[in-house]
């Protein structure tokens, strides 16, 4: 993870930017959930809530972002539509509302959700 995000004299810290875009990506349609499925997500963790901000990591190379985003896809949909429009939601929020450049958006479609 970065450890801050530069850009036109303002300073944001990455946990900030990992929730904006969380938010932005569990808008998609198609996207059940970001973040990896984790082994105690069943009964065990029912209770749990989960932070979608954990399936984003960016990596900030000079005045350039790579974007790692991680989510699970409702069944049904078309995976590589759902990655697409997963990277299209994160530029335009990476270039219009915090001004970056973004280098490369990597969408890893983790687990299926058949609910």
């Amino acid at each position: 993870m970065a450890e801050q995000i530069s850009t036109d004299g303002l300073t944001i810290a990455p946990g900030v930017i990992e929730t904006i875009l969380a938010q932005m990506v569990l808008d998609v349609e198609g996207v059940a959930w970001v973040g990896s499925p984790k082994a105690t997500d069943g009964l065990i963790g029912a209770g749990r809530k989960r932070n979608p901000a954990q399936g984003i990591l960016l990596t900030a190379e000079g005045d350039q972002i790579t974007v790692a985003v991680h989510i699970s896809a409702s069944f049904g949909y078309r995976l590589a539509d759902v990655a697409d429009q997963v990277r299209q939601a994160v530029s335009d929020t990476l270039v219009g509302q915090i001004g970056v450049k973004v280098q490369a958006v990597d969408v890893y479609v983790d687990s299926i959700d058949f609910s």
